[in-house]
């Protein structure tokens, strides 16, 4: 008697289910497709992501290979193609550029490529403000002292991950113009920073026993 209520029950809930899929089959393989078509999608991108990544550090190396065969205007082509690709090799490509710019003698060319780099809202803060740290050195003999020390006031700020160079070259320009008491006490400041780079440290000491008096 068991066994019979049980197959009544059993054949109560495969016409229920059959019922439900006749209404809702339909919307269910749906949903099944939009989720393996969905989950596809995410690996082909995360996989074309990768190989993109993979074909920009290609050519970040070959670029490199033609700069150490000193194919110096071949690889200043390859940085230039490369740094318009965007992301984290195109702008270490347009820093390349404007570097080899510059050891090339081309001052107004490097501080130009410097210059769209800063302003360049679609690069990582970092690098823009990398770029500014790379523009006052280029400039540090030549260039617009004033200027260039309006331009690395905001990096001197507190967290700032470029603030001892900021300082550094910031004290380096008030000494260029002669307004010692400024780059002493920048000196000292960085002399006497614990948190200071060893490296900053030591220069901060020697550029000080160079200061007049």
């Amino acid at each position: 008697m068991a066994d019979i209520f049980q197959e009544v029950e059993e054949d109560l809930r495969r016409d229920n289910l059959a019922k439900l899929w006749r209404r809702y089959g339909t919307w269910i393989i749906g949903v099944a497709v939009a989720i393996v078509v969905a989950t596809a999608a995410f690996v082909l991108w995360r996989q074309y992501q990768e190989s993109q990544r993979m074909d920009l550090a290609r050519q970040y190396t070959q670029a490199a290979d033609l700069l150490g065969r000193s194919d110096r205007e071949g690889a200043l082509q390859a940085f230039d193609a490369l740094g318009a690709a965007g992301g984290g090799y195109g702008v270490l490509a347009r820093l390349r550029e404007a570097q080899l710019l510059a050891e090339s003698g081309d001052a107004a060319g490097a501080a130009a490529a410097y210059e769209a780099i800063a302003a360049d809202s679609s690069v990582d803060q970092p690098y823009r403000d990398l770029a500014v740290i790379l523009l006052a050195l280029h400039g540090l003999d030549s260039g617009d002292a004033s200027a260039l020390t309006a331009r690395l006031k905001p990096l001197t700020a507190e967290g700032n991950p470029w603030r001892y160079s900021a300082l550094e070259l910031t004290g380096l320009l008030a000494k260029r113009t002669g307004d010692t008491a400024r780059a002493r006490e920048i000196f000292v400041g960085l002399a006497d920073d614990a948190q200071a780079p060893l490296g900053v440290r030591e220069r901060a000491t020697q550029f000080l026993e160079s200061l007049p008096g």
